[in-house]
């Protein structure tokens, strides 16, 4: 009779511990699932595969989301469409310095989709995708994602200024960040409708004849589209931009905000900070 009350009692103690166990699993929050477009129909970055391999080892490190790629014509043909991405669970997409015209099937019903509550993030050369020159006209996907490409000069040092200090993009970078890249110029961006986060208060200094006049140049921002949250940055041609601790913790903060997993004002028309 006593071994079977020490049985007995053992197999509860079992069945507390797996119902324990079970609940705690089910109480785990289900990790957000990007999918990374680095399809180009125009001018191809060499840095792309490290922008994969960033986001993939950020993604792991952080436990908060997954990733996965959408790399040809066929893929964003079969992908990027509102019925592939709903019916496998994507949160949102992160354009890794995508180019041109990219086949997406139905922009219009793809740019609805991030409307309806969708994440969109983009590196560097997302805002030389869909331009206006590729779409007749159309500044559809130019008014989502907040800018569109014009130009650069010379790669060179630039010392950005963090115009959100508290957003989780920027909170890392104190007043400034000092990076060597290529710095796009663009058109169609201005702080009535984004919430920047990083700019230029002077042309690049580059080899241009403007190099060194004053202006606001955006180089990163987020914004609200409807329900949806979108983080852009135009930081990101070099190989070794991506790899750097800095930016990496850019984009996480970036896609974590984007994905609603942190906090962080969208408010559009932050004015530019006074240099010290």
């Amino acid at each position: 009779m006593k071994l079977r009350w020490i049985a007995f009692a053992l197999l509860c103690a079992l069945l507390t511990v797996g119902a324990i166990s079970f609940n705690s699993a089910s109480l785990q929050p289900k990790k957000k699932k990007i999918l990374v477009v680095s399809h180009t129909a125009g001018f191809r970055h060499s840095s792309i595969p490290t922008g994969e391999k960033t986001l993939t080892e950020i993604a792991e490190k952080s436990g908060q989301f997954t990733v996965e790629f959408c790399r040809t014509a066929e893929d964003v043909k079969a992908m990027l469409t509102p019925e592939y991405l709903n019916a496998n669970g994507f949160d949102g997409v992160f354009f890794n310095n995508t180019t041109g015209n990219l086949g997406i099937p139905d922009l219009k019903a793809f740019l609805k989709w991030i409307e309806s509550g969708k994440a969109f993030m983009g590196a560097h050369a997302a805002t030389d995708t869909y331009k206006t020159s590729d779409l007749g006209g159309d500044r559809s996907f130019v008014e989502m994602i907040g800018g569109e490409f014009r130009t650069h000069g010379a790669q060179c040092e630039v010392d950005a200024i963090v115009d959100d200090p508290k957003h989780p993009a920027t909170q890392h970078f104190g007043s400034s960040y000092k990076v060597f890249d290529e710095i796009y110029i663009l058109n169609h961006s201005s702080r009535d409708r984004v919430r920047v986060l990083l700019s230029l208060d002077k042309y690049p200094n580059d080899k241009s004849p403007s190099a060194g006049q004053p202006g606001d140049h955006l180089l990163s921002w987020c914004k609200m589209y409807g329900k949806g949250k979108v983080f852009y940055t135009a930081l990101g041609h070099r190989e070794d931009v991506w790899e750097s601790e800095p930016y990496r913790q850019h984009l996480l903060g970036g896609i974590r905000w984007a994905l609603g997993l942190a906090k962080g004002d969208a408010t559009p028309g932050n004015r530019q900070p006074a240099r010290p």
